[in-house]
């Protein structure tokens, strides 16, 4: 990366009718000081903006006037598949974000806790998008892949290797742009799941209040014994028609029978289930084995998107 790459401000459209919610979002975004806010009222005055200047990355409202969340989503992928887009959720519109994140959102985010999600939601999703150009060339001849690492508990290996294992999957053609950062952010949940909840055991009810004492188990955790010494298995297959991962830890297993049904759109607001809701819509297929230690996502190829007429619903 040259000096003026490494300098340049990643840019966040934020869209939202609301001028308070659109400002209070921008705020938010600020405080980095390698992000800068831009802003748009409603999906055809992000449309616009995004022509004019891309940004890195859309945080769009679900339910505004001209042309709403879900529709927004739609355009992007079409137009400009490169841009992630991140929803802003709030009670009401659960039902048309879950519909947004089949059609190709890239993560969500409740309002209620945007001051606290926001960033880090941001930050993974920036983790998974970018793929050198170079690289792409050679791997779009890779017809054939098949890895295994073992990791262990430290957070800053996973994306670089969802990165790599994104990379690999450019030569397969299994997905578009969009479907590949989705399939990013999935593998990077079910990794993060297994390093905290499996292998350091660490309950997401810590989050309920604040960030710090969840993070600050973790760190002691990752110290301790037996937990210091766990890793995670991680197995990928990929080829032409299909991708498997599964992914293994070391830790004493959950029930899987006892988890909630992500699809819920009541389950949208609870914190604990926003990674296995993701996972869920952005793979074909996951499943854990009986012991609750490792989950297996299947990625097929994907259709062709087809383009949602303004004013109907899928």
């Amino acid at each position: 990366m040259n000096t003026e790459e490494a300098a340049r401000e990643i840019v966040v459209l934020v869209v939202d009718d609301s001028p308070i919610d659109r400002r209070l979002a921008g705020a938010i975004v600020e405080k980095s000081a390698e992000w800068k806010a831009a802003y748009a009222s409603n999906g055809v005055e992000a449309l616009a903006a995004i022509k004019r200047e891309q940004p890195d990355i859309v945080l769009t409202d679900m339910q505004m006037p001209e042309m709403d969340g879900l529709e927004l989503v739609a355009e992007i992928r079409q137009q400009f598949p490169l841009i992630p887009v991140i929803l802003m959720t709030a009670h009401g519109s659960e039902d048309i974000a879950i519909q947004a994140l089949r059609q190709g959102a890239a993560s969500y985010v409740p309002k209620r806790i945007l001051a606290q999600e926001l960033a880090p939601t941001i930050e993974s999703v920036l983790a998974v998008v970018a793929v050198d150009q170079r690289r792409r060339r050679v791997l779009a001849y890779l017809r054939k892949s098949n890895l295994h690492f073992e990791l262990p508990n430290d957070p800053a290996l996973v994306p670089p290797l969802v990165l790599m294992l994104q990379e690999n999957l450019l030569g397969m053609n299994l997905c578009d742009e969009t479907g590949r950062i989705r399939l990013g952010i999935a593998l990077e949940e079910a990794l993060v799941n297994a390093m905290y909840h499996g292998n350091l055991e660490v309950s997401s009810d810590l989050r309920r209040d604040s960030d710090r004492p969840y993070l600050e188990m973790i760190e002691r955790r990752r110290r301790l014994a037996p937990f210091k010494d766990r890793v995670i298995r991680v197995d990928a297959t990929l080829g032409p028609d299909e991708a498997v991962f599964v992914i293994a830890d070391e830790g004493p297993g959950f029930d899987p029978n006892q988890l909630p049904d992500p699809t819920n759109p009541s389950n949208m607001e609870v914190t604990s289930g926003r990674g296995l809701l993701l996972i869920r819509t952005f793979m074909d297929s996951v499943a854990y084995n009986a012991q609750g230690n490792q989950i297996t996502l299947r990625k097929r190829r994907e259709l062709p998107v087809k383009r949602v007429d303004r004013g109907k619903r899928p």
